[in-house]
Order: structure tokens, then sequence, then C-alpha cells
């Protein structure tokens, strides 16, 4: 019997951590669809422009694309985590995608959701030839159970309002000039306040959520608009020095602006 190569982590990647008391990440988005299930301990989940609670039992499912990060405390947690492309996801269920995000808080299919996702485990590190088939066919149970089950979902954001509009402010107004202290005056709080309660709520600076923010719209345009420079795209995302915005998007890709829009252009 032939062995298949292993995954592409591109295409699907499973990992489970046990009983750590942190977790990395340095993108803090991805181009895949993100499926976190949480087995035990707590966190700050902090998706797009809200934080939300989780408990043990939740699932978390995020769209390629939007920013997130995990907040957790001194005490130990295990959580199971898929990232995934869409052909994993099954079409029947596509539309139901923005019913079921970002929190899935339903103990009526928890302990067979987190079945599931075990089992995909379990078939991820196989590597036999039925390795894939059955993985699609786990994930196609998964999305469906939670599907049939959306009527039943609790939504709760536990953030505060004043970080909430001072993202979506952000969100709104990356491509120009934007100081902490504009943003805290608009919220009627002092820049101190308003930095201390973003860091605390988001678990990212400030200015490191504004620069993560306008990477992300660089990224974007650089895939999408090829006929625009390095200088063009720089300025449209608020990085007024096109040295700077290099510097900043090497460090967060590995690649500099220039080298990945000449390896997408080979593509064309």
């Amino acid at each position: 019997m032939e062995a298949l190569k292993a995954f592409d982590n591109s295409a699907f990647y499973f990992h489970k951590s046990i009983n750590t008391t942190s977790s990395q990440c340095t993108r803090h988005y991805h181009d895949s669809f993100e499926i976190y299930f949480l087995k035990s301990g707590s966190c700050n989940y902090f998706i797009d422009n809200a934080l939300y609670s989780v408990s043990p039992g939740d699932i978390v499912l995020i769209p390629a694309g939007v920013i997130h990060k995990t907040n957790y405390d001194s005490t130990p947690h295990t959580r199971l985590l898929i990232n995934c492309s869409p052909s994993y996801i099954p079409e029947c269920v596509k539309n139901e995608i923005p019913n079921m995000i970002y929190i899935y808080k339903n103990q009526a299919v928890q302990k067979e959701a987190e079945s599931i996702i075990e089992k995909i485990g379990k078939n991820y590190e196989s590597s036999d030839i039925y390795r894939e088939e059955a993985i699609l066919h786990l994930m196609a149970e998964f999305f469906i159970l939670l599907a049939r089950n959306t009527n039943k979902l609790v939504r709760v954001s536990s953030g505060s309002r004043i970080i909430e509009n001072a993202v979506s402010y952000l969100q709104e107004h990356y491509m120009t000039e934007i100081s902490l202290s504009e943003v805290a005056k608009l919220n009627l709080v002092s820049p101190e306040h308003l930095s201390r309660s973003f860091k605390k709520e988001t678990g990212l600076g400030f200015s490191e959520y504004l620069n993560l923010l306008r990477l992300q719209k660089a990224e974007y345009k650089l895939k999408n608009e090829p006929g625009k420079s390095i200088s063009e795209i720089a300025y449209a995302c608020g990085f007024n020095d096109s040295n700077y915005f290099s510097d900043k998007f090497k460090k967060a890709y590995g690649v500099t602006p220039s080298a990945m829009k000449s390896k997408l252009l080979k593509k064309v």
C-alpha cells in the first residue's frame, strides 16, 4: 500500500496544544479558514473588532483574512486547531458560514463536535491512502452538525464599546495618518487609558495593530493590483515611507514587497 505524502499545510493543518499557558502567533491572520476548539482552560479571543470570552466546549470559526489574537491567563489550557482551504468546507453549508462565525456556543453539540475534531486529528497523523478522503468526510460531518444547530447559538461579545469603536475607526481610516491621541479624543478617553485598554483586550499594541492592518491591506493590493508600484501601494495603505513599509513587510512575511510582487507576476 503506497503511503501518502504529508499534507501541504497551506491546504490543511491540524495541531493539538496540551496544557500550555501561552500561544504565540506572528501574523494574526491567515489565507485559510480557522477552526479552534477549546477543551480546557479559558481565553479571551479578539476577532475582527470585538473581544469574546471563550470557555471549554466553545468553537471559534474564523474565515480567511480576519485579524485575530488569543490572550490566555496563567491557567493551563488545551485546544485543538485546524486551518484549512475552502475545499474542505462542503458546498452545502458555505452559505451558512456567516450564521456560524465567529464564536459558536452550543452545549448540545459540544461533545459530538469534539469527537469529530479528535477523529480529524487522528486521521491527520495517519499515512495511509484513505487519509484525505477520511478528513474530507469528517469535515463535512463537522460543518453539517454546526449548520443544523445554528438556531441555538449564543453570541456574546465581552469587550468594551470603546475598543470596538477604536478598531472600527482604524479599519475605516487605516490609509490616513492616525494617532493614538486622535482616536482617544474621539472616544472621550485619555491616550494612556486607550493604550492600556487596547493592549489588554486585543493582545496587540495600538501601533502594532495599525501596522498589521496596513500590511494586510498591502498584501491584498500586491496580489490583486499588479499595475501599482510598491510606493503607490505603501502610500495607499497609510505608510508615508516606502522603505519603512518594505522593512515592516519583510519582517512580517519573510520577503520584501518587490520580491512577493515578482513571484506573483511570474505565476500570471
